[in-house]
């Protein structure tokens, strides 16, 4: 049993490369990591600070897979290698993670690129981004080409394999105090002993079972190795008599050709005479094929120039529709732009019937005015007549002058108040007249001027129509570029649910399958188990694969199939349960059972 177990792991340590070792474990301890702060976190029951022993494992492991296979940059200080780099892209890939960016730019207490990095996936956890932001790096291998080697993590499809398992992270709340740690001098070492203490005791029960069964599949080999020595004795036996069989037959045909060839003789002979007489039927038959040809080249140029003739009418009667079709749009147009000066006639005629009313309303006032001119004119006629009747009189009271003069100055006096009076009533009047010339022309001009605005009106409503038109066009752009923006969400959700999907289902896969199957595969005949990354197109369809279409290993050939050409499970002689095979072993295997069983 020793011997067995030593043999088994130099024979899996051979089978894989330093590089792919190492990522092999890097990926088993970040779902160890994950799956420990989840259940770990879960049963907390409260948000994770800085001081979780297993959130702070998680950084150290996620910090080990993002420095696996980083360049080398040179400086002038030396040779360095940075995490900052790849994760300062996430910026320009991805414009939400500037946020982030700047943070840690702006916090004083980081010195160093790897307190950067640090500080940025604490910041990434806190916002639950972390895995939208490395799926977005990964998907850029021109980018992480200048940072990455070609076998590194975040190169190969460990790293998908990991940001699909950093989705489950998205049910943790965690709240991180970065300033206050120093995370440019933290020593980033992977404690084993938080998964190690029940993982070797099961490790060790699953290898002594898998000798044991191992053992067993010898055993059944060694039987069927038997059974097919005895039927390769019987298909020899069956080969003897095949090849007397053939001898026979090769005797028989001979005779069978010497036969065809005194049948072929004779029926040369036949076959001359009637060559002769088809040679003189052929001149009959070529005159009247030169005849009948003749014919049809005048009937061809009869039904071409007819053709031409259709094809003449068709394009006119084309034409003539085409015209048709312009006249009546140019009618409906111009019936349009009747309607259209009509509305804006009766609309003219409304502001002619206002105006009209207006001017009447302004008439009557004038009307009203001009009277009260003439009323006033008829007064200062009659304060004249008066004016002249005073004269009279005091030229009659000079006369009497002499004998009542103390009657004259108070006459005088009085006289004197009511031509003051009579002026100021006049002089009220002419500025009453002035009014009403400056009201006129005020009303002139307001006409004027509404006639101004109606014309301002006119060119606004043109304005405002060929705004309206261009905002029908906008909404029409804006209502399909919304259904763009849904169709692109909808294949965005589609992808976002694969990519959960497919990280259920890794996180609940068990850490020691793929060992065990490698085992079985070494035991089944020493055939190649083909590397992921050598296999870009599926071995039977030939179809590329993705996201959506994933690799799936023959566990009988080796090779590499998509789903759909490897979805069958049949149990191999080193291994009693039912295992994913291809079609083609599929099908060999069901035929080795049935003969098997006959």
């Amino acid at each position: 049993m020793g011997t067995i177990d030593v043999n088994f792991c130099c024979m899996y340590v051979s089978l894989r490369d330093p590089m792919s070792m190492e990522r092999t474990n890097l990926l088993n301890m970040a779902k160890l990591s994950i799956k420990g702060l989840i259940e770990s976190a879960l049963s907390f029951g409260r948000t994770l600070d800085s001081d979780y022993p297993p959130l702070q494992q998680f950084f150290v492991v996620m910090e080990h897979c993002l420095k696996h296979g980083l360049k080398v940059k040179k400086s002038f200080l030396g040779y360095s290698k940075s995490l900052w780099g790849p994760l300062e892209m996430v910026e320009k890939l991805c414009p939400e993670a500037g946020e982030i960016a700047a943070s840690v730019r702006d916090l004083p207490g980081l010195k160093t690129p790897l307190g950067r990095a640090r500080a940025w996936l604490r910041l990434a956890l806190m916002q639950k981004r972390l895995a939208d932001y490395l799926r977005l790096l990964i998907t850029r291998k021109d980018l992480l080409s200048n940072f990455y080697d070609n076998s590194a993590v975040m190169v190969e499809e460990e790293g998908a394999v990991i940001v699909g398992l950093l989705v489950g992270l998205n049910v943790i709340d965690a709240n991180l105090c970065v300033k206050g740690e120093d995370l440019d001098t933290q020593v980033g070492v992977i404690d084993f002993s938080m998964y190690l203490k029940n993982d070797i005791d099961d490790y060790r029960i699953k290898c002594l079972s898998s000798v044991h069964g191992l053992q067993g599949r010898v055993d059944n080999l060694e039987k069927s190795n038997s059974k097919l020595i005895e039927e390769l004795a019987i298909a020899k036996n069956n080969i003897i008599k095949l090849q007397e069989e053939n001898h026979q037959l090769r005797n028989e045909n001979t005779v069978i050709l010497i036969k065809a060839q005194q049948q072929l003789e004779v029926t040369q002979v036949d076959v001359d005479v009637e060559l002769d007489t088809y040679k003189q039927s052929r001149q009959g038959l070529d005159e009247m094929y030169n005849e009948a040809r003749r014919q049809l080249r005048e009937e061809c140029q009869l039904r071409q120039d007819v053709e031409n003739e259709l094809v003449v009418q068709v394009s006119m009667k084309q034409e003539m529709d085409l015209a048709m079709k312009l006249l009546e749009k140019d009618i409906h147009e111009k019936q349009d732009t009747l309607i259209g000066l009509r509305h804006q006639l009766d609309e003219v005629k409304a502001i002619n019937v206002e105006m009209y009313t207006k001017m009447q309303t302004s008439d009557d006032g004038m009307k009203q005015k001009n009277d009260m001119i003439t009323r006033l004119e008829e007064k200062t006629n009659q304060i004249t007549a008066t004016m002249k009747q005073l004269e009279q009189r005091l030229q009659e009271a000079e006369r009497d002058r002499w004998t009542a003069e103390d009657g004259a100055r108070k006459f005088k006096h009085d006289f004197a108040n009511k031509a003051d009076s009579l002026q100021k009533q006049i002089a009220q009047r002419e500025k009453q007249m002035l009014q009403l010339e400056t009201d006129l022309k005020i009303e002139k001009e307001w006409r004027q001027t509404l006639q101004n605005d109606l014309e301002r009106e006119r060119d606004i409503v043109a304005q405002l129509s060929a705004e309206a038109q261009q905002i029908n066009g906008l909404k029409k752009e804006f209502h399909r570029l919304q259904d763009e923006n849904s169709q692109l969400k909808g294949i965005c959700e589609e992808q976002e649910q694969a990519l959960e999907e497919l990280g259920c289902k890794l996180s609940e896969s068990k850490l020691k399958i793929e060992d065990i199957k490698e085992a079985n595969k070494a035991l089944q005949g020493g055939q190649v188990w083909l590397k992921d990354k050598d296999a870009t197109h599926c071995k039977l369809c030939e179809k590329e694969f993705s996201i959506s279409r994933r690799k799936h290993h023959c566990r009988n050939c080796g090779e590499i199939f998509c789903n759909a050409c490897s979805d069958n499970e049949l149990p191999l002689p080193a291994s009693p349960k039912p295992v994913r095979v291809c079609d083609t072993c599929h099908a060999l295997l069901l035929q080795r059972c049935s003969s098997n069983a006959t």
